[in-house]
């Protein structure tokens, strides 16, 4: 009769990567989200400090973004002036330096660390493209 293998540790092992590649995606999608929220906050900044838009098309723009993305949370009015002011609390500089470090930060936790340097460009590229 043969002994039944104890695979535990193993399946464990298998758990262990699982969340590991959740908390990485999690990351991942902050990174992006933060990203997001400095384009769009720097957008609006420019566009309002140059007079080319007022309140109102800032309202526009929230309930168009509303039309094409409905259930979408945090892109009314008031969202989109809170982006305004992220953007203008940093320099862009500040914003990749600050950026940069929460990347090396999830490299150095996470499996990620094994992108190539080229990956690791184009995601620096992407902050001024």
């Amino acid at each position: 009769m043969k002994k039944p293998i104890d695979n535990s540790k193993e399946f464990k092992h298998v758990l262990s990567l699982i969340a590991e590649a959740g908390s990485s995606a999690f990351q991942k999608v902050n990174e992006e989200l933060v990203l997001l929220y400095f384009k769009v906050g720097k957008l609006v900044s420019e566009k309002v400090s140059t007079g080319t838009w007022g309140e109102s098309v800032v309202e526009e723009l929230a309930a168009f973004i509303q039309t094409n993305y409905p259930g979408l949370k945090g892109f009314n009015r008031r969202g989109l002036y809170r982006m305004k002011q992220f953007y203008e609390a940093y320099t862009a500089r500040e914003f990749m330096l600050l950026l940069q470090a929460q990347i090396q930060k999830t490299e150095n936790e996470n499996v990620s660390a094994m992108r190539t340097q080229n990956e690791k460009k184009q995601t620096y590229y992407r902050l001024f493209a």
